[in-house]
């Protein structure tokens, strides 16, 4: 039981840390707002993100942090397959409630943006040029 809180709460931080540092970047009225959104500040907010999920995580469920690491440790036989369920399930809930709190701390943020594709941008990765034949590839 102690994995699966571990990977709850590491992926918590990532998600919370790594969209916590976008919001903050694009959201209007923050103070590390910027028109360009500075891809520096967010790419080492990010970074940070993901090794503090580690330290968390790593004692105690080998900071999968993402189910994609979680399956792949499985195929090359790394991993219990009976556990892989229970991971991606608890990366699931620590990704939902990472963007929960960086929802609930720049709510008032969110409702002073005007754009829709800026506080989408909080959340989710989306080509700047939309070209679905060079975007696909």
């Amino acid at each position: 039981m102690t994995k699966i809180y571990a990977e709850i709460i590491g992926t918590m931080i990532l998600i919370f840390l790594g969209n916590g540092v976008v919001a903050n970047v694009i959201l209007s009225k923050t103070k590390g707002h910027s028109k360009n959104g500075e891809w520096l500040t967010i790419t080492i907010g990010w970074a940070l993100a993901v090794f503090m999920g580690i330290i968390v995580s790593a004692p105690y469920s080998g900071a999968h942090l993402n189910p994609c690491v979680t399956i792949s440790f499985a195929i090359i036989g790394k991993f219990s397959w009976k556990m892989v369920p229970f991971y991606i399930f608890s990366q699931l809930i620590g990704a939902m409630l990472g963007s929960l709190f960086v929802w609930f701390l720049y709510k008032d943020h969110f409702f002073e943006t005007q754009e829709k594709q800026e506080k989408l941008s909080v959340f989710v990765t989306f080509p700047s040029i939309k070209n679905l034949k060079i975007n696909f590839l």
